[in-house]
């Protein structure tokens, strides 16, 4: 098979160390784990991670383009443009709106009629391309007759008008899927794995008790206590993108280009929110390694940490995580001896910089020079 056949990949390796938190909550409040070569770890969902990325607001200034919205209200758009643009009737805007979203994207809720009964992830272009098909043709799609059929119709044209592309650059990289309208799918650019921690982590629990400031001298007793679980942990993170896809979804390489950007640097930000207000986890990245490669295949790096890392010698997780991950990585590059690996580019910003065996020629100081080489690859690619 030729090197063409590939797909370019961009993967994204991070260490990344959190002060008490938490961030990620289980059905029970407590922090999400789970079981990783045989021993108890921290974890954060790729869902969280995932939010936490598309809402940064680093993500959508470096793209320039609006993030899609994720809801169950798409009338709710459709029936303000339709009713303070254009100066349609609220009632009738309501009934055409209902009448499209039903045909065009999923059943309504039962209970509530004017939401869909399940979330769609739609684009603000979307929405314009919806509004101005039924300004385009009100008098007809407000027909007591024929309006719902032609509603139909024109719903049907936007889905084909719409198959496969999206003008969101979170919508290509996350995807969307709708069962009652599969046209309307779009295939995820990226894959964003659990981040578990690289080390064994015990959970802790934190007693709290607040005060009654009207309470008189002699009355004792809390106004109210509780418990709430906690961990620290230093984290590796993974993720993928599909850059091939990725402009495919948008059709413009250009913007995938943007996309890629953007995701990067607001990785490396991006924290969950979970807890934050209690317990401020807001640590940046220690350790951030990306690679663009055009040989079909994908390393996440987290069997760097199968067996856990301990802290010896006076130090943390950190730097024996950082250190560990190198070595994982000079063993895979040596095995897979045919690896099309065409860039490389590591950054750290630990307090004591950990010198490395393998990745340490791909080392730059700051963030903008870490960002540079996997642009230029794309851009010349």
């Amino acid at each position: 098979m030729s090197q063409k056949s590939f797909n370019t990949f961009i993967e994204l390796h991070l260490i990344q160390n959190f002060s008490p938190s938490n961030l990620n909550r289980d059905d029970t409040g407590s922090p999400k784990d789970c079981e990783f070569g045989g021993y108890r770890r921290a974890r954060i969902s790729s869902q969280a991670l995932k939010r936490a990325i598309r809402n940064h607001p680093r993500f959508e200034a470096l793209t320039d383009v609006d993030n899609g919205t994720r809801s169950k209200k798409l009338t709710e758009p459709i029936i303000k443009a339709l009713v303070e643009q254009y100066g349609r009737d609220p009632e009738l805007a309501e009934t055409v709106a209902i009448h499209f979203v039903s045909s065009y994207a999923a059943k309504m809720d039962s209970k509530k009629p004017d939401h869909t009964s399940v979330l769609i992830f739609y684009t603000a272009s979307e929405v314009e391309k919806i509004v101005a098909k039924l300004q385009e043709n009100w008098d007809a799609v407000i027909d007591k007759n024929d309006g719902k059929k032609l509603i139909g119709s024109l719903a049907n044209d936007l889905v084909k008008q719409t198959k496969d592309r999206t003008s969101a650059p979170d919508v290509a990289l996350f995807g969307r899927m709708l069962a009652s309208t599969p046209e309307l799918n779009i295939d995820a650019a990226s894959q964003v794995s659990h981040a578990i921690s690289t080390h064994r982590v015990a959970m802790e629990m934190d007693y709290y008790t607040a005060v009654d400031e009207l309470n008189k001298n002699d009355e004792a007793g809390a106004g109210m206590v509780g418990f709430t679980g906690f961990n620290s942990a230093c984290f590796y993170r993974y993720a993928r993108i599909d850059f091939n896809l990725l402009n495919e979804n948008l059709d413009s390489r250009e913007l995938a280009q943007r996309t890629v950007h953007a995701f990067l640097r607001s990785a490396i930000d991006a924290i969950p929110t979970g807890k934050q207000n209690a317990f401020a986890a807001q640590n940046p990245t220690s350790f951030a390694l990306a690679v663009v490669r055009q040989d079909g295949m994908s390393w996440n790096l987290a069997n760097s940490f199968e067996t856990p890392i301990k802290a010896n010698k006076g130090k943390g997780y950190v730097s024996e995580s950082i250190l560990n991950l190198d070595q994982l990585w000079g063993a895979l590059t040596r095995f897979y001896d045919d690896a099309e690996v065409s860039t490389i580019s590591a950054y750290s910003a630990e307090l004591e910089p950990t010198t490395l065996t393998h990745l340490e020629d791909n080392k730059h100081e700051t963030v903008s020079a870490w960002l540079a080489p996997i642009n230029q690859a794309l851009a010349t690619g």
